[in-house]
């Protein structure tokens, strides 16, 4: 089978691309710099330049290809809503659009759980009301992102499937030290629960939407199984005590955070090979 990831030099494209060579998948990335894939290309993956940004460049990246893995995506840390939107929906449309009409079988759009509020009562599924209208630009993108791409698999009978990430970490991944002043920043509480997500099972959710039939046009979530509290993800890199206040009001709803994967696992057999942050940590995978 022959793939295009796009995002491939980025946290989880790095991580992912090589799982995927192991595997001995044909695999092209998307780059806009050759030298940042150095390492990549040296493992097998095939280089192929072009941007999001420019559509023009998209027609020869995905000629040829059976399947696309787009993780390529803008983050919700970044300040320019306008390069966030162009990239997660406008980036990712034409990006579909241009596959579809080179006759490439099958699309896999990563999202995120940060398309969910709060208040459903129970842990987030993949069919809540979600707002397109999200004052959060990364979420909102991905939002419309994904109802544009669903509609491609309804309309035109493209086979889309998308997979909602929670908060990504390991393998050495800076993440968690990057989302700690985050979280200082924003005044979250302490008892907030967050649904993490280990590299080695983003990769295996990925390869399992990507080979496994009848799931056109699906959405699923992919994190853990078990959500961790700020004040122990915190705590577990010493930062616990300087990024909280003493003193915190009840939560208002004990599930924001927190997802229902049992789609993910019913449909596709899915099981956390990492099932909890405390088990990365003891066996030196962060």
């Amino acid at each position: 089978m022959k793939i295009l990831v796009t995002g491939a030099t980025g946290k989880v494209g790095s991580r992912f691309v090589p799982r995927l060579l192991a595997k001995g998948y044909d695999v092209s990335i998307l780059v806009r710099d050759r030298s940042k894939a150095a390492e990549l290309i040296g493992l097998g993956a095939k280089a192929i330049t072009g941007d999001l940004f420019e559509p023009s460049t998209l027609p020869p990246a995905v000629a040829g290809m059976d399947a696309v893995i787009h993780l390529a995506a803008l983050f919700r840390t970044f300040t320019d809503n306008e390069g966030i939107v162009k990239t997660n929906r406008e980036g990712s449309i034409a990006l579909a659009q241009t596959a579809r009409e080179a006759g490439v079988k099958r699309f896999v759009f990563t999202s995120t759980s940060n398309v969910y509020g709060s208040g459903y009562g129970r842990p987030a599924r993949e069919d809540e009301e979600v707002d397109i209208n999200d004052p959060r630009a990364y979420a909102s993108s991905k939002i419309a992102a994904e109802r544009e791409l669903i509609g491609m698999q309804k309309n035109l009978g493209f086979d889309v499937r998308v997979l909602r990430l929670g908060f990504v970490y390991g393998d050495k991944d800076p993440h968690i030290a990057e989302i700690i002043p985050y979280i200082k920043k924003l005044n979250m509480r302490a008892g907030s629960r967050m649904h993490m997500v280990h590299h080695l099972d983003v990769a295996q959710a990925l390869i399992l939407l990507l080979t496994t039939e009848g799931l056109d046009g699906e959405i699923f979530n992919v994190a853990d199984d078990a959500p961790i509290t700020l004040y122990e993800l915190a705590d577990s890199v010493g930062k616990a005590e300087e990024t909280f206040d003493e003193a915190e009001d009840l939560l208002n709803d004990p599930f924001q955070g927190v997802q229902d994967i049992s789609k993910l696992r019913s449909k596709t057999g899915f099981r956390p090979l990492v099932p909890s942050y405390q088990v990365a940590r003891d066996l030196n995978i962060l």
